[in-house]
């Protein structure tokens, strides 16, 4: 997609609610009090034939100093730039107020395509609005209601012009390939079309305050996240795809996670169910920690949760630039994981600076290795040769005077590894047996840290008799009343 909108307007006027009608997904957060956005978040739109990327921006607040509200609109100020085209929303409603108009002005000066559109005019209460838009010098407002649906429309009509001359600037500057594909099998390697490799899903998840946004953004190189001394500021789960030192990669950056006994108001509550989707739709979670304050309660339940979500898993401490006596702090978190959280033995323990970069290198190839080690199979030759020593070495329990019989083992999924075992009686297997074969499969298959799934399964036996109760077999009742009837 070649062409970019972005969307624009004061808090409250339904950005966020337009930008998730556009891309036909509830994408952005939205609720009734102003200033829910913060960040840019992009999403692929469809208007009728129209295909082009929307950018949902921080609302637009008069106010240019370092205050969060100023940061805020110094990225949406940046989004302007760089977006082919914006749409000035205001709030039909309430009209044309003095800070619209100067937002107009900044907007005329930053962009040389505007489209003005009066959101929330659906019924008569919007009319005094829309002509007072007008006033603004952007030309004839769009009328539009973004909950509703109405103005689609109109406002295709406004962009189709700039989407195709967006797209035949394109193809004219686009470098021309030649290659001769009159017979594909002494075609050159390097001429043959290239598959797009699919982006590595990773997701950044921990407390508030602990970094994750400025984490991203020195990766990205760039400040494309709001970031600040403040506890809380990512609300929505926001997505980035870029190039991380050669591998095609998406990075979720999320809302801080807090004891769900602290989280009341209903918009943080959205907030941390949109970063739990986010870790869901992950691949490898990087759970991130403050090195101040390591392996708090908190963390120890993130943690959980992306093991539970079967997610590759690799924990980062941050802020390492400030820790004095780095060798003793080491130790201590590497004790504190191993008797905290035995779930994830062998996860890798990276420290890092996101402020000063320190390790991020270290931090990549910690993440292609667990994403490398959820995607492992193993074949069913080698894992029955290691049932069967693992069995010899420590056999299964007997209860009643029945030994349990381990048959058979094989993988049946990856993503995380999952593993079936044919036995007799599955539900009087111990978990504690479980966990044996599990470390054993870590240890043996180098499988460290990463979610192991073993399911026990009954081989299922074919004998037809063995689930019937004890009965006179039929033809012996037939004879005995055949006797009967005799006498």
């Amino acid at each position: 997609m070649t062409f970019t909108l972005a969307i624009v307007g004061r808090p409250n006027v339904g950005k966020s609610t337009l930008f998730n009608r556009l891309v036909g997904r509830r994408l952005a957060l939205v609720d009734d009090q102003p200033g829910v956005t913060r960040d840019l978040r992009e999403g692929d739109a469809r208007l009728n034939d129209l295909r082009f990327t929307v950018i949902d921006t921080a609302g637009l607040e008069d106010a240019t100093d370092d205050s969060l509200p100023g940061r805020m609109r110094r990225l949406t100020e940046r989004a302007v730039e760089m977006a082919d085209a914006c749409l000035f929303l205001i709030d039909g409603r309430a009209g044309v107020l003095p800070t619209d108009e100067i937002f107009a002005e900044i907007l005329r000066k930053k962009n040389a395509h505007v489209i003005l559109a009066a959101n929330k005019a659906e019924g008569k209460a919007a009319d005094g609005g829309v002509i007072e838009a007008w006033s603004l010098g952007l030309g004839e407002p769009i009328r539009l209601s973004a909950e509703h649906g109405e103005g689609m429309g109109e406002l295709a009509e406004a962009l189709a012009p700039l989407v195709k001359e967006a797209a035949e600037k394109a193809e004219a500057t686009a470098p021309e390939v030649d290659v001769d594909v009159s017979d594909d099998d002494d075609m050159d390697a390097s001429a043959r079309p290239i598959t797009k490799q699919r982006p590595l899903q990773v997701a950044v998840i921990g407390r508030p305050n602990a970094g994750k946004s400025t984490l991203i953004n020195k990766l990205l190189g760039e400040d494309r996240l709001l970031t600040g001394p403040e506890a809380g500021i990512t609300r929505d789960s926001i997505s980035v795809a870029f190039d991380w030192a050669g591998t095609p990669t998406r990075i979720f950056d999320t809302a801080g996670m807090r004891k769900k006994a602290k989280v009341q108001e209903k918009l943080e509550k959205l907030s941390v169910a949109d970063g739990l989707r986010a870790v869901k739709f992950a691949e490898v979670v990087v759970v991130l920690l403050d090195a101040a304050i390591p392996f708090e309660q908190q963390d120890l339940r993130i943690a959980d949760l992306a093991e539970r979500e079967g997610r590759a898993v690799v924990i980062a401490v941050n802020k390492w630039d400030v820790e004095e006596d780095k060798n003793e702090k080491i130790r201590l978190l590497r004790d504190s994981f191993e008797r905290l959280l035995p779930q994830l033995r062998g996860a890798p323990l990276v420290t890092i600076s996101a402020k000063t970069g320190k390790n991020l290198d270290r931090l990549h190839a910690a993440v292609l290795k667990a994403h490398d080690i959820w995607n492992r199979r193993v074949t069913t030759a080698k894992l029955n040769g290691w049932l069967g020593e693992m069995v010899s070495a420590h056999p299964p329990p007997a209860p009643g005077g029945r030994r349990i019989k381990l048959r058979y083992m094989t993988q049946a999924k990856t993503r995380p590894p999952a593993f079936v075992v044919m036995c007799s009686h599955p539900d009087k297997l111990p978990e504690s047996y479980s966990r044996y074969l599990i470390n054993g499969l870590r240890d043996t298959f180098d499988m460290p840290g990463t979610p192991i799934r073993l399911y026990m399964r009954d081989q299922g036996d074919k004998n037809p008799y063995k689930n019937r109760t004890k009965s006179t077999p039929s033809r012996l009742r037939k004879h005995l009343g055949k006797g009967r009837a005799d006498e």
